[in-house]
């Protein structure tokens, strides 16, 4: 199984260094799938440092701001893993809880999860969410 990251990304320059080394902390086989939708603060220069450093990231540029969904579709036309993570780029999700995620996905009881940080309390257990397809 090959998991792909895909990262919305518009002026993020505070944080992207420290998301993409989060995600690469994940012990998982994985592609990470950079968008930046239009950044203008500096974080496109420093995504092309970034790629420079980690084989699995690829940044795919937008010319102008377009909005998260059209980065989203960017990045899930780009992805090539067998199960696509969306994570943010302001460090609200926190990556070491991936397993959670993809363990009903992996033993067969969803197509798609969802977490949230309004779903139950400090366990990730209680945050993810199941829909069966």
């Amino acid at each position: 199984m090959r998991l792909s990251i895909v990262i919305p990304v518009y002026n993020e320059v505070g944080t992207i260094q420290e998301i993409v080394s989060r995600v690469q902390a994940v012990d998982l086989e994985k592609e990470i799938v950079i968008v930046d939708d239009g950044s203008t603060d500096g974080t496109r220069e420093l995504l092309q440092e970034i790629t420079l450093s980690h084989e699995n990231v690829r940044v795919l540029y937008h010319d102008r701001n377009q909005g998260k969904g059209a980065a989203l579709r960017t990045g899930f036309a780009g992805a090539t893993g067998d199960i696509v993570i969306i994570q943010d780029a302001d460090l609200e999700y926190d990556p070491r809880e991936y397993p959670v995620l993809l363990e009903p996905i992996l033993d067969g009881r969803a197509d798609i999860v969802y977490g949230s940080r309004f779903l139950g309390g400090p366990d990730p257990y209680e945050r993810a969410f199941c829909a069966l397809g």
